[in-house]
């Protein structure tokens, strides 16, 4: 548990300016308005659009705030803090399901343009599945960034996983398929593979995805597939442009969001989350392998408000 309780820390610490930016002037409009009216809610809503929570999410929680209100009769304004905390949380519950891989055999594809932390991210994530006790195998299928490959055996060698990868500029889906071999002949319980992000060509990355899928329809159906996009959070509504175009090239199943601990715009969390109704499943907030931790919804708008957990 001490893993965890230095994280919440780290959680609160890194959700500062965001918090700065949004919970601020919440609170001033909790203690400023003497009676709940429309323009109680108005004030709030456009602090958390302005906090980049997103239209959807935000209109959605406001729904619920004042549902919620009428439900308990609620006349001060003072009151509603916590139904507003509560009203977040319930909009980004991901649930015990959204882990499913970890029980299973399983390959977990991780996709993301270069620059958001995704080689890291799949190093890190090695590390916490081998903690786990999983056996894992990962597949450098990102032949296109020279330092990928190295970044990211250096990872493995940390990680103390076994990798698979080819030669500079070789065809990431024969990687894929020296991978999938590896992971049958060792029985491993997860095939994490890393690969290239391109977004500004979508036309190569939705035929370099459809090989790799078609690869591991054929050679590993048997397996549970789930695909993690990695994003940046402090590019904010920029991280949501994104996510929208990686899911026009495939089926994403869930979000890695990084560096969350230098950015305002943490409220990205919630709007990826609605906006896009992909759950994000972990959350970075700095460079150790203890930094990427599952997603918890109570802990993280916990730590945005700074309300003890």
């Amino acid at each position: 548990m001490e893993e965890k309780k230095g994280f919440f820390k780290r959680l609160v610490a890194g959700l500062a300016k965001t918090r700065d930016n949004i919970v601020s002037g919440i609170d001033a409009i909790f203690s400023g308005f003497s009676s709940i009216d429309d323009d109680f809610y108005d004030e709030i809503e456009e602090i958390l659009v302005m906090g980049d929570l997103g239209i959807n999410a935000t209109t959605s929680i406001i729904e619920e705030l004042k549902k919620k209100v009428k439900e308990q009769d609620i006349r001060e304004p003072s009151q509603c803090k916590q139904l507003l905390i509560e009203s977040i949380i319930s909009e980004m519950d991901v649930g015990e399901t959204a882990y499913e891989f970890e029980n299973r055999k399983s390959v977990v594809l991780v996709i993301g343009v270069n620059g958001v932390g995704k080689t890291t991210s799949v190093g890190k994530l090695a590390g916490k599945l081998k903690d786990q006790g999983k056996k894992v195998v990962l597949a450098a299928a990102d032949t296109f960034r020279a330092a990928a490959g190295e970044q990211l055996s250096e990872w493995a060698r940390r990680a103390d996983v076994e990798m698979i990868r080819g030669q500079e500029g070789s065809d990431p889906a024969s990687v894929v398929y020296d991978a999938v071999c590896a992971a049958k002949a060792r029985n491993a319980d997860v095939l994490l593979i890393d690969t290239a992000g391109r977004l500004h060509n979508k036309k190569n990355l939705m035929n370099e995805l459809g090989k790799i899928n078609r690869i591991l329809e054929r050679e590993y159906s048997e397996a549970y597939r789930e695909t993690l996009v990695v994003l940046d959070g402090t590019t904010g509504q920029n991280a949501l442009a994104q996510a929208r175009q990686f899911r026009e090239v495939t089926d994403i199943t869930g979000i890695i969001l990084t560096k969350l601990d230098g950015t305002a715009k943490g409220g990205i969390a919630v709007a990826i989350h609605s906006g896009l109704g992909i759950p994000v499943k972990y959350i970075g907030v700095g460079e150790t392998i203890d930094d990427l931790q599952k997603f918890n919804a109570r802990e993280f708008v916990n730590a945005l408000f700074n309300v003890k957990n």
